[in-house]
């Protein structure tokens, strides 16, 4: 039996809003993928040790706060400290308000997957399928 593709979906910072990272998080374990939904207000500490325990393929941040450069960076940085490289060991998406000028910022962290408000679901059921079998552990 072939392993289920595990995603981790995370609310980092003092953003209080989730209804869409529920929505993306239901439409993910609906396609078939098995999901670890964090809640809100996690620190990127907490992000990255929910990653390495649960061995995740994916980790997927919603932000619409507006401080997705305060904390990327950051939840970049724990990952790599518990020695998760992304696009190596995990898949790193971001949902939310991003700002145009701020994509290749994210790229350049590891973020290969960017979604914005009305991303169309399967889009990013789509990316997880397309991205998760170049992982160094396979899927």
């Amino acid at each position: 039996m072939e392993r289920k593709i595990r995603v981790l979906v995370a609310k980092p910072g003092l953003d209080g809003h989730d209804r869409g990272a529920k929505v993306v998080a239901r439409a993910l374990r609906d396609a078939g993928f098995e999901v670890i939904y964090t809640g809100i207000r996690r620190t990127p500490s907490e992000i990255a040790e929910t990653a390495l325990q649960e061995d995740v393929d994916v980790v997927g941040v919603s932000i619409l706060s507006g401080a997705h450069l305060e904390l990327t960076p950051a939840i970049v940085e724990e990952l790599r400290k518990r020695g998760l490289e992304p696009n190596r060991d995990v898949i790193l998406m971001i949902g939310g308000i991003i700002p145009r000028d701020d994509v290749e910022k994210l790229k350049e962290l590891g973020f290969s997957g960017i979604f914005g408000p009305g991303t169309p679901l399967e889009t990013i059921i789509s990316f997880i399928k397309d991205n998760a079998s170049r992982l160094k552990k396979g899927s």
